[in-house]
């Protein structure tokens, strides 16, 4: 399976919110990084509990993929990441850039605004 295929596939399993399914497009000693949020999640066990943490927020998680490229092992794609919570969703504009070992992820690491992201979850008004 090219690269381009395994991250499209990877980014439409997320609506089903099956961790394993997610899970197993990992290898072992993967890193994720949400580039405003330090540390990153080194190891498929780290990566595992912050992925956990996405679905355990989320009633649904959706990523929209409006644009992706591939080069090799290296995929990039512009997305809004959609995420249902207390019966409303919040949108978050993301660049993602992933890296590709064996077929499998090696390297996920997202970049966006964090006051963005924040805004859309603790809009004006609400606590």
């Amino acid at each position: 399976m090219s690269a381009d295929r395994l991250i499209a596939d990877f980014c439409a399993a997320w609506p089903k919110m099956d961790l394993d399914e997610v899970m197993a497009f990992f290898t072992d000693d993967a890193v994720y990084t949400n580039v405003p949020i330090d540390p990153p999640n080194e190891g498929k066990e780290a990566v595992r509990k912050a992925i956990e943490g996405f679905m355990g927020m989320a009633e649904k998680i959706e990523f929209r993929v409006h644009h992706q490229v591939a080069g090799g092992s290296v995929v990039m794609n512009e997305r809004t990441d959609r995420f249902l919570v207390n019966g409303r969703w919040a949108e978050a504009p993301v660049m993602g850039v992933f890296e590709v070992r064996d077929g499998k992820i090696a390297a996920w690491r997202d970049y966006f605004d964090m006051a963005m992201f924040m805004k859309e979850f603790n809009p004006p008004g609400e606590s």
